[in-house]
């Protein structure tokens, strides 16, 4: 099962998780996130590491070339798209950079509806805890809401996930939706501290999953 890991500040962590066998690391550019990277990274530095590791650039409602700056700046290969971006953002992104469009889920959400207009128009889909603000709620949602959803396309699972949910993620990734599921998130449940991540949890949850 593949990993991301969001939310990080310190690139030696970065390096130790290609080390470790990470697939992808996220970095936030939301600037009211205490997980925001700019400035606690420098973008060349990120860009010229050898690393292995997808770097997966996180935003909340920017514009193309916003998007597209930091893109470049960081030599991001993935695009998180986290706010209430239109398709035809979406779109274009996309025609640049594989592109993960988010949604946050809530109980009665009729997410068919949700994901529509977005299936053709993103590479990858994220489904993450519906709450006030945009960044992510440290809480899970129930994933067995998605049962009865057609989603018919890759899509990552966050929200709240640490090391003693590995159980339940291999009995999620066995049912209807496994075919589809590309990869866990994970972020707050594995840190010390914003931005901090506990390698140790980090290390722990990757051999749960792939025990």
């Amino acid at each position: 099962m593949r990993i991301k890991v969001c939310g990080n500040t310190q690139l030696s962590q970065v390096y130790a998780m290609d080390e470790m066998g990470i697939e992808f690391a996220g970095f936030i550019f939301y600037h009211k996130s205490p997980r925001y990277v700019v400035g606690r990274i420098d973008g060349e530095e990120l860009k010229k590491a050898k690393l292995k590791i997808n770097k997966v650039g996180v935003f909340v409602n920017d514009g193309y070339d916003e998007v597209m700056g930091y893109v470049e700046k960081y030599g991001l290969h993935m695009v998180q798209l986290h706010g209430d971006e239109s398709p035809r953002l979406c779109e274009r992104i996309s025609e640049q950079v594989p592109t993960i469009k988010v949604f946050r889920i809530k109980e009665g959400d009729n997410i068919d509806w949700k994901i529509r207009e977005y299936r053709t128009v993103s590479d990858l889909f994220l489904f993450d805890t519906d709450w006030f603000n945009y960044g992510g709620s440290g809480k899970k949602f129930d994933w067995h809401i998605l049962d009865s959803v057609h989603i018919k396309k890759p899509f990552l699972l966050s929200g709240g996930i640490g090391v003693e949910d590995a159980g339940a993620l291999r009995s999620f990734a066995a049912g209807k939706h496994g075919e589809n599921l590309f990869a866990v998130d994970v972020n707050s449940k594995l840190e010390s501290s914003p931005g901090i991540k506990d390698m140790g949890k980090v290390r722990k949850l990757l051999e749960a999953l792939r025990s």
